[in-house]
């Protein structure tokens, strides 16, 4: 199908007709894609289970893995067994620790840091090293330079860059630096409302819904940036009524992930989907709960809430647009490849929507909803 949709680029006498069809089929195999991803890790680790996770860190030297690949992860923790070293996940490998296969090991201690866009300042301080398994990396600081190693596909110039199957370097830099001389005071938050999670305590929210205690569902979540206008999607959750669900998932979760939104009857009212390619975690309970109650996605008490950073996220976005998702809001500002006549389609035949204020958006849903 790729060559097929380059060949169709490179003849140049496609109709705007024609070009929407193979995006369309493109959002088709992304999905493909996605499911075969989530066919692997779970397969190999186990699905995902609501796990509480320490995001302050414990006494001793440490290691950092930021990211995505949990293959990475799993072989670096075989390497550093009984080395008395402790292992965090940062940014989009936070999903890592619901995966049973990964978090039996007992020196993954929990998360340190945030998103991507922070890390500058995150490694900065934190006392061990770091290994980057792909591309949210930035420029090193001066600072850590020496303790920050990257592996697989990911690379920068002047720094050391070693294969999985010998993370010696890395353990080497972890023994040479300080650790954690305290423990931090203990703060815990949830993970591991994949699909399996979620889709076993269906008939609970299909009950909450039909009782009028959950109104709404919103999926917040998407890449995050250090651009103004972001805190948009921490108010919209801080706003939201008590009586609604935050499913989330990618690295825009670290905007509001350590609040306490409490539950509804015992179903948290903040779901941690995964990363962002475990889109395909949300896209599978949105289509269950609507085969579930007998209509379609758009028909569903759910809205979807995104923030957009870079490209990779555009095929997430067309995979939504070739389930017939409409009125997805898109903020905080619109791809720069979207062209006028690329949001006029947007608009016109998905009702795309850009964000406005926090509260402005969820009066228009939830008064759309009751209407």
């Amino acid at each position: 199908m790729f060559h097929e949709a380059m060949n169709v680029i490179a003849t140049g006498d496609a109709s705007a007709d024609d070009l929407l069809a193979w995006t369309m089929k493109t959002g088709e195999l992304n999905l493909n894609v996605m499911e075969l991803l989530d066919g692997a890790n779970t397969g190999t680790y186990g699905h995902p289970e609501p796990t509480k996770v320490r995001v302050t860190p414990l006494k001793g030297k440490a290691i950092v893995v930021s990211g995505h690949d949990l293959r990475d992860l799993e072989e670096l923790l075989k390497q550093t067994e009984g080395k008395g070293i402790n292992v965090y996940t940062h940014g989009e490998m936070l999903p890592a620790l619901a995966y049973p296969g990964l978090k039996k090991y007992a020196h993954l201690a929990g998360n340190y840091g945030g998103a991507w866009q922070d890390q500058a300042k995150e490694f900065d301080a934190f006392p061990g090293a770091i290994l980057m398994t792909t591309n949210c990396i930035q420029k090193p600081r001066e600072s850590y330079r020496g303790r920050i190693f990257t592996t697989g596909l990911v690379s920068w110039p002047d720094v050391a860059h070693v294969e999985r199957s010998d993370f010696s370097e890395v353990i080497e830099a972890a023994l040479a630096a300080p650790g954690f001389e305290s423990d931090g005071p203990e703060q815990l938050i949830t993970v591991g409302f994949a699909h399996n999670a979620v889709l076993g305590v269906a008939d609970k929210i299909i009950e909450a819904v039909k009782a009028g205690k959950i109104r709404h569902f919103f999926l917040v979540g998407g890449c995050d940036g250090a651009k103004s206008g972001r805190n948009y999607y921490t108010e919209f959750v801080e706003q939201a009524p008590a009586d609604t669900v935050i499913l989330t998932l990618a690295c825009g979760k670290f905007r509001f992930n350590k609040l306490d939104l409490g539950d509804i009857g015992g179903i948290p009212r903040l779901l941690d989907v995964g990363q962002c390619n475990d889109a395909y975690s949300a896209v599978k309970i949105a289509t269950a709960l609507a085969d579930a109650f007998g209509v379609g996605i758009n028909d569903l008490p759910l809205s979807f809430v995104l923030s957009w950073y870079e490209q990779k996220a555009v095929a997430i976005l067309l995979t939504l647009l070739h389930l017939g998702v409409k009125g997805i809001r898109l903020g905080p500002t619109l791809p720069a490849f979207v062209s006028p006549g690329v949001l006029d389609v947007l608009v016109k035949e998905f009702d795309v929507k850009p964000i406005g204020t926090a509260d402005e958006d969820l009066a228009t849903i939830l008064n759309a909803q009751v209407t």
